[in-house]
């Protein structure tokens, strides 16, 4: 696989997608490194939808602690349970924020995101070990296509 997508932004969100699934799918296949594969995967998407930020918080005891990203500087740590991240943690669910400002507890990393989705990573016993957290600049950013083909993504990890 080169080293550049080969995405065409005049298609609709779904199609975009559906072009970026199977070329992550061949950029990280052969790789074994989680944290490799985890670095591209924030790059394609922040890439591929011009996202204001794109990464991962990873379970370390009882804490996310902030891992691979592409975007503006970012929260170090967040409890379970607390703003949009923790929350997706402990619930163990995919959340969609249309609107961060109305988010009870929402953490406020940056004051630019007005839309976010988490998605949870669990290992084969469903116990979330990570989550990847995506923020936009603009408001109802995020849908069910988001989450459908984000799914995707993060299960090809």
């Amino acid at each position: 696989m080169s080293e550049e997508l080969l995405i065409n932004k005049k298609l609709s969100k779904k199609e975009q997608y559906e072009q970026l699934v199977p070329q992550v799918k061949a950029l990280i296949g052969g790789e074994v490194n989680t944290l490799a594969n985890q670095a591209n995967l924030c790059a394609a998407i922040k890439e591929t939808f011009d996202y204001l930020w794109v990464g991962f918080y990873h379970v370390i005891e009882n804490e996310l602690v902030l891992g691979t990203f592409q975007g503006p500087i970012a929260c170090t740590r967040i409890k379970r349970g607390k703003g949009v991240c923790g929350t997706a943690w402990d619930k163990n669910e995919i959340i969609i924020v249309e609107d961060v400002s109305i988010f009870p507890g929402h953490i406020s990393c940056s004051s630019s995101s007005k839309s976010e989705i988490v998605i949870p990573l669990t290992n084969t016993r469903n116990e979330v070990i990570a989550v990847l957290d995506i923020d936009h600049s603009e408001l109802n950013t995020f849908g069910d296509i988001d989450a459908h083909y984000l799914q995707i993504l993060v299960d090809l990890l």
